[in-house]
This record gives structure tokens, C-alpha cells and sequence, in this order.
């Protein structure tokens, strides 16, 4: 029998998590003719299938259930041994993805004072945490750090930091500056960002079961363009402290307190294996460091 290569391996997990040859073949740069042989000849020297195929997907059956999570440490260790190996600029720059508070107002400090000299800078991918977290399962990202508390089943999750999310108001609102029950908070119009976004999955588990009628005007995918809507006088909103201390601070915004705080936490996320790189070791060390 051939030896089994990690290119085959590297495949069958991309293809493991699309579940598309087509989606597998782009992100790894090959034909959908290579990929499909790369499948087939796995198959043919492990003498078993590993895909169901399902219309136009394929889904991992019991054999490929069972070579999956060896499969992702083999190449993560591959990953580590070439690390180990390698310095300075000549190093493979690490794929970061983060979402849109991090990324915007944490993210820049973070690189700027912590990042070890002897890496070069990562690609950072800008996106909601859903999103990341789908570039995630397919491979196509190293680690993402997002603010979502929903994460995707097969992906590892690290806590990081924590964040408190704020109500703002328009400057001149008549429930900026007060404390208020969470009924005051009905019948108002509200600014949000997008579905499936960090910032949009608090409102929709703290403050719209509180709420019997609100209505969303309007659905931003910039947390700078939501608070200056709200600037602009077109409704509320509920961002991070980290979105709105300084419209806040020059009077730009207004703000209202809650019977409680709301909280979230910031996590890093990866897919499994990813443990047993070195530069995950590193990363977790600088984000306790930051």
C-alpha cells in the first residue's frame, strides 16, 4: 500500500468540514479534478469510503468520522514542526480573523504592543463571528477572536475577556442619562447590526424577549455607522462600551442604565488539533499578557 501523504489528509479534512469539493478545491488552490482524485485515492489505500455522497455534498460516514480528528492532529503537528523550524520573515504569516469590536478596538493595540517581534503580522480577516466561525470549520483561518457566546459545534473554544454592552440613545432622547426598567425601553425604534453579528445576538437574547413591541429601523454592518445613526437621531441602540465610550464622553450620544449590566465575553476560536501548534501557545499567552 502507498504511503498515506499529508496532502491527502489536508484535503479530506477541508472537504470534512464544506462538505463541497468545489468550495474545498478554491480554498486549497486545485482543480476540483485533483481534489476528487486526492478523496478517491485516500479511499482507495485505506480500502474503506469516508464520504456518504448526498446530492451535491458529501458527509463524512462512520470510517470518516473516525479518521477526522487524527487527520487534524497530524497536520497540525506538521504545522508545529515547520514553525519550530522556521524564524523570523521567513515564517508563514498566521490567518486571524477577527470580529468587528476586536477588530476595531482591540485588535490594532493588541498587534501594535504584544505581537512577538520575531512573527511577522498576521492576515486579518474582518468579519461577524458567524462568518469567522465558518471560515474556521473550513480550514480557511487559523484562530478568530469573537464575541459571540454562540460557537459552532467541533470548534475549541478559549475565554478571553470580558465586555459590557451599552444602550445609547440620541443626544437629546428623553431616557439618555436616566436609569430605566426594561419596559421603558418598549415602543422605541432601534439601530442594530446585522443578524448573526456578536453585538446582534445580545440584543436578541437580553433585550428583545424583555421587550413586547419594539421595531428595528435599520441594520448597519459597521459598528461606527450604528452609533452615528443613533448620533443622527434615528433610534437606540446596544453596542459595546468599547463602540461608544467616546460618543459618549463628548456628548455625541446619549446613554441609558440598565436594571443590570449586560455582559459578554471575547473568545478565541479554533478548530480542533489547533492546540498543538506553538503559535496558539504564543497567542494565548499574549492575550493574557494584553
Amino acid at each position: 500500500m502507498a504511503d498515506l501523504s499529508l496532502r491527502q489528509l489536508r484535503i479530506f479534512v477541508s472537504v470534512a468540514h464544506t462538505g463541497n469539493l468545489g468550495r474545498s478545491a478554491d480554498a486549497l488552490f486545485l482543480t476540483r479534478g485533483a481534489a476528487s482524485q486526492a478523496i478517491k485515492a485516500l479511499e482507495q489505500q485505506l480500502g474503506v469510503e469516508l464520504f456518504e455522497r448526498r446530492a451535491q455534498r458529501l458527509v463524512l460516514n462512520t470510517q470518516g468520522r473516525q479518521l477526522l480528528p487524527m487527520a487534524e492532529e497530524l497536520l497540525a503537528r506538521e504545522q508545529g514542526v515547520m514553525t519550530l523550524f522556521r524564524s523570523g520573515v521567513s515564517a508563514t504569516p498566521l490567518r486571524l480573523g477577527a470580529s468587528a469590536t476586536i477588530g476595531n478596538y482591540l485588535l490594532p493595540t493588541l498587534l501594535a504592543r504584544h505581537w512577538p517581534d520575531d512573527w511577522p503580522l498576521p492576515v486579518v480577516t474582518l468579519a461577524n463571528s458567524y462568518q469567522l466561525q465558518q471560515q474556521l470549520a473550513e480550514r480557511a483561518l487559523d484562530f478568530a477572536l469573537v464575541e459571540s457566546e454562540s460557537i459552532q459545534a467541533g470548534l475549541v473554544r478559549q475565554p478571553w475577556r470580558a465586555d459590557e454592552m451599552v444602550v445609547v440613545t440620541p443626544p437629546d432622547h428623553a431616557l439618555a442619562g436616566q436609569t430605566v426598567p426594561w419596559q421603558a425601553l418598549e415602543q422605541q425604534n432601534w439601530v442594530l447590526r446585522e443578524v448573526h453579528s456578536g453585538s446582534r445576538e445580545q440584543f436578541d437574547h437580553h433585550l428583545a424577549p424583555r421587550l413586547n413591541r419594539f421595531k428595528v429601523v435599520l441594520e448597519l454592518g459597521q459598528l461606527e455607522a450604528v452609533v452615528r445613526a443613533v448620533q443622527a437621531g434615528l433610534g437606540l441602540s446596544l453596542v459595546s462600551r468599547l463602540a461608544c465610550e467616546a460618543a459618549i464622553r463628548q456628548g455625541w450620544v446619549g446613554q441609558v442604565s440598565l436594571p443590570h449590566p449586560i455582559r459578554r465575553r471575547f473568545s478565541l476560536v479554533h478548530p480542533p488539533g489547533s492546540e498543538h501548534l506553538p503559535q496558539l501557545q504564543r497567542v494565548l499567552a499574549l492575550l493574557e499578557e494584553a
